[in-house]
């Protein structure tokens, strides 16, 4: 088994990953979650390959979470009767909403919001943006364009507009039909692609109803004009760089990967970066040096977890995709400048609360106190445990929590090894011997070395994180 990293990997399940065999494997090279995508497949597969991940959940005697990704207003071009046709610069080229067919002068676009939206002086993007349609002339059912960027454009690809709302729910049918479903399933985490503002987040988390926890796809350019609001209402965030580079300038994205991963730690809500971090291993065993250097880089900027998307789901080399990570991670917080990086990019926290200010304090703590272990975080909603791990602590964070579901979800932030206690929740005298137990029993600490424990009083109450402790394991 591989070492335990601080940062987190996050697989997407695909016909390159999806039998129990190579799940296994995948865990066993380092993925502590996994990615059901239900842009692709049947509900019978995602429902098959929930229950192989639950069954070596328990094999492995490890949590691991999976996400659930909904597929969103994906915008499409319908069918071209030869499948693809081949447009030329400077061409004159028709998007309707005609069903029929398309050839080299049209082919149907059925979106009547895009239309609604549309003006003249847009331009479309296509086939995430290798082609660009500038619109000359348009009204509720057509769009007149030229063609400033050619090339092959076959059936149903993707259609982008950049900094152009549109007036669609970032949840379809399509998603609210798929949302009961994998919330039937028991999955850990939802995620909401394309959101567009704050009522989108708003929308998703009512119809969740607490079931899971969301996760926030940011791939819009307005979704950054509400960053903020965003995160704080999202139980965390994904950089989708995927669409998020089509949208805008692609020389932005690296600087809004980094904006939005210190404004996730301001508000202590995990952040995955995705998309593209290991691509050429969809074909090639080994990847590339920028690639590796873009992982590093996630890593260096305090990100809580990385995904692998297409590597994973079907590429040739799903397993060693994962090693790679695994062992890129784990190279850069081997490095002395890392944790001194996460220290030095600190902040005092920006609320208030008894909370904010015990676990900011407990990792004072662990830079003081000789032979800290671990910091021992006790948990009933996961959010102090969110909350320790905003600080970024050169140590494990053990969250304690009665609740199997939450124990799941945190397996995504930062530094997090979960386990269930549900002894220590019923009487304030266990609490002590019960971290001292977890600590010891699962490796992290010894007799001779300190432990450190936030937990609330009372016990079972939410958002009362109110206690410090340090105990000498005897």
């Amino acid at each position: 088994m591989p070492i335990d990293t601080h940062t987190k990997i996050l697989a997407t399940i695909g016909p390159s990953s999806s039998t129990r065999e190579q799940l296994s494997k995948l865990i066993d090279a380092g993925a502590d979650a996994f990615r059901v995508n239900f842009s692709h497949g049947t509900h019978e597969e995602h429902k098959e390959r929930v229950k192989i991940i639950r069954q070596l959940e328990k094999e492995k005697g490890k949590f691991i979470s999976i996400l659930a990704d909904l597929q969103g207003p994906k915008l499409r071009v319908g069918e071209f009767a030869d499948g693809k046709v081949n447009l030329v610069e400077g061409q004159t080229f028709v998007l309707d909403m005609n069903p029929k067919p398309g050839d080299d002068k049209r082919v149907c676009l059925p979106h009547k919001e895009i239309f609604e939206a549309l003006k003249p002086g847009d331009d479309l993007l296509v086939n995430d943006g290798y082609i660009v349609l500038h619109v000359d002339s348009c009204d509720k059912e057509k769009a007149i364009t030229t063609v400033k960027v050619g090339g092959v454009i076959s059936s149903h690809k993707g259609v982008n507009l950049p900094n152009t709302p549109l007036p669609i729910s970032a949840i379809t049918q399509k998603d609210r039909e798929d949302l009961k479903f994998a919330l039937k399933l028991g999955v850990d985490w939802i995620g909401l692609s394309f959101v567009q503002s704050a009522d989108d987040v708003r929308e998703a988390k009512k119809l969740i109803d607490g079931k899971a926890w969301l996760i926030s796809k940011l791939e819009k350019p307005s979704a950054i004009e509400e960053l903020d609001e965003i995160i704080q209402l999202s139980d965390a965030i994904m950089v989708a760089r995927g669409d998020l580079g089509v949208e805008c300038p692609i020389q932005t994205v690296p600087v809004m990967q980094k904006r939005i991963v210190e404004a996730c730690r301001k508000y202590a809500t995990p952040v995955i970066i995705a998309t593209q971090m290991l691509e050429s291993m969809i074909n090639n065993p080994n990847p590339t040096r920028a690639e590796v250097s873009d992982v590093a880089t996630a890593v260096y900027d305090g990100a809580d977890t990385v995904m692998l998307s297409a590597e994973t789901a079907a590429g040739k080399y799903p397993v060693e995709a994962v090693n790679m990570m695994h062992k890129i991670i784990a190279q850069v917080e081997n490095d002395p400048l890392f944790f001194e990086m996460m220290r030095n990019s600190r902040k005092m926290p920006y609320r208030a609360t008894e909370e904010d200010s015990i676990t900011f304090a407990a990792s004072e703590l662990s830079c003081v106190l000789k032979d800290v272990a671990a910091i021992i975080s006790y948990t009933t909603s996961g959010r102090t445990t969110f909350l320790t791990a905003r600080e970024r602590p050169n140590l494990p964070i053990l969250a304690l929590t009665p609740d199997i579901d939450v124990a799941r979800r945190l397996v995504l932030v930062w530094g997090v090894k979960p386990f269930i206690n549900k002894e220590s929740f019923k009487s304030f005298d266990k609490v002590e011997d019960c971290a001292v137990a977890a600590a010891v029993k699962n490796g992290f600490a010894k007799a001779g070395q300190h432990i450190i424990i936030t937990a609330g009083f009372p016990l079972n109450a939410k958002g009362r994180t109110n206690m410090l402790h340090t105990v000498y394991i005897k």
